[in-house]
């Protein structure tokens, strides 16, 4: 795809010729990162990215870029979706296997959301191996039960813009109002206790398995800490 850069400010240009002569000097890492709903991978997530120059995977979002693009894994995923079936593991490792390709991820990747179980992160460990490749760290944000329970169920959306807001850390000036609109807030249907509890249990059942299978690589993130402590953690772990 041919772009044209005369529109494009001069600092921008050599931000991005910096960022990227920095980002030849790193060393390669391949992690995952494991945490349930509400554990702040979300917020981790970007920095990991910017500081180690790596492409952020998230195997959601990837089955549903290949679908749209209509690769043929894509095309294979959406039949499969189509017939009310679960897309199997050997598809989502075909897809991350396509996206690892790019150059966006020459210095590696963050997979976000996969694998949630031990065939899984044996398939994908094979799929490594062939490249001569392996997984270097699994962060695990660790967050206990209770303390997701009065995130998620805390929280109240903007419908329109997307702005959220949390009853104790981040309220509103009014309750159940936005601040800008003056429009109602909502819940997610999902942010309630029951749902939430009943996803956690699923969540520890699935991945307990999986950070036992990498024990030797599982750095874990204490992750109910202020942004900044979890950010230093993270930095540790990865030094």
């Amino acid at each position: 795809i041919k772009m044209d850069l005369t529109d494009v400010p001069v600092e921008q240009l050599m931000k991005e010729i910096e960022r990227r002569l920095e980002c030849q000097n790193k060393p390669e890492k391949r992690m995952i990162l494991l945490g349930p709903p509400g554990s702040g991978k979300g917020t981790q997530s970007p920095i990991i990215k910017k500081d180690h120059c790596l492409c952020h995977l998230a195997t959601g979002d990837m089955l549903r870029a290949a679908v749209a693009a209509k690769t043929p894994l894509g095309i294979k995923a959406k039949e499969t979706m189509e017939s009310g079936a679960l897309v199997g593991d050997d598809l989502v490792v075909g897809i991350i296997e396509e996206a690892v390709k790019k150059p966006e991820c020459k210095n590696g990747f963050i997979l976000d959301g996969f694998p949630r179980t031990v065939p899984q992160a044996q398939m994908l460990d094979k799929m490594l191996a062939k490249k001569g490749q392996a997984i270097d760290k699994v962060l695990n944000f660790d967050v206990p039960d209770e303390v997701l329970v009065e995130r998620v169920t805390g929280r109240w959306i903007h419908a329109g813009s997307g702005r959220s807001y949390h009853t104790k850390f981040a309220p509103p000036k009014v309750h159940g109002i936005d601040d800008l609109t003056g429009e109602p807030l909502m819940q997610r249907k999902d942010d309630n206790a029951e749902t939430l509890k009943s996803r956690l249990a699923a969540f520890h059942a699935q991945t307990t398995p999986v950070i036992n299978y990498y024990k030797d690589k599982v750095a874990n993130i204490v992750a109910n800490k202020p942004m900044g402590e979890v950010s230093a953690q993270v930095k540790s772990a990865l030094s």
